[in-house]
């Protein structure tokens, strides 16, 4: 489905991105338009798959989970990739997995309790079948994270 947004679902989006759980009363509130306008107009981004569902924002820090790194993962035959992929999302430590060019075949972003539980999960990813190697970088501070940020950069 070919869905064209115009500037009111623009404005609900932006509602939406800053408060996942706003109900769509007070959006059609401060937007002057009635509540069943939200409530159609949503459901037409979701049935378009531009709204995927909604979700929260965890701080892992506040659970004891300090340390992110980022696995570069080398597979020995890359038609194994989606296989592999398979077993990563069965290792809930692993938060994002990504197929990409270059160096490595799959590169996924790890969070961790601490330094041993990093090892405990590497070595985990190391003993899929097909893991020729990874290579692990620590993540030292996370700056940026908001995977909406796009939205508020994209006009109508």
């Amino acid at each position: 489905m070919n869905y064209q947004l115009d500037e009111i679902d623009k404005k609900i989006l932006d509602f939406l991105v800053e408060n996942t759980r706003m109900p769509f009363t007070e959006i059609a509130k401060q937007m002057d338009v009635s509540a069943g306008t939200i409530h159609v107009r949503v459901k037409k981004m979701e049935d378009a798959g531009i709204i995927l569902g909604s979700s929260l924002n965890i701080d892992y820090g506040k659970l004891d989970y300090h340390f992110t790194a980022f696995i570069g993962i080398l597979l020995t035959k890359s038609n194994r990739t989606q296989e592999v992929l398979k077993e990563l999302a069965t290792l809930p430590n692993v938060i994002e997995a990504s197929v990409i060019s270059g160096k490595y075949n799959i590169f996924c972003k790890v969070r961790a309790k601490n330094t041993d539980d990093a090892k405990r999960i590497i070595y985990q990813i190391d003993d899929i079948q097909d893991v020729m190697r990874t290579e692990s970088m620590i993540s030292m501070e996370e700056f940026l994270s908001d995977k909406n940020r796009l939205i508020n950069a994209i006009s109508v």
